[in-house]
């Protein structure tokens, strides 16, 4: 029960962040370029979630999601140290690496 809410909360995580980044809204844009990124960059992000996310949902592929999921978390968070803005962003990454964790030990 435990690893089927925490697999579907992961899936929803990324898909919802894979969403919002991939619509781009003009502050998502300027975020992606004040940390060096093409402004359009938000929107290969958010396509990469999604994909993400539909990995995860499937048992089959879960793994290769997990892997990725944990890639693209990595990143984000290199991105957010090296922006300097590591405060803003650690609640909601952190989350995404409870529930990989979750996930991984539980699923």
């Amino acid at each position: 029960m435990v690893a089927t809410i925490a697999i579907w909360l992961l899936v929803t995580a990324f898909f919802g962040a894979g969403l919002f980044n991939a619509i781009g809204t003009p502050a998502t844009q300027d975020s992606f370029a004040r940390w060096g990124y093409p402004r359009w960059w938000c929107r290969v992000t958010g396509g990469l979630e999604m994909a993400n996310a539909i990995l995860i949902a499937f048992p089959a592929s879960r793994g290769v999601g997990l892997v990725f999921g944990a890639i693209i978390i990595g990143a984000a968070f290199v991105t957010v140290l090296r922006g300097r803005e590591i405060l803003h962003h650690i609640a909601p990454l952190s989350l995404f690496v409870a529930l990989l964790v979750l996930v991984a030990v539980t699923g």
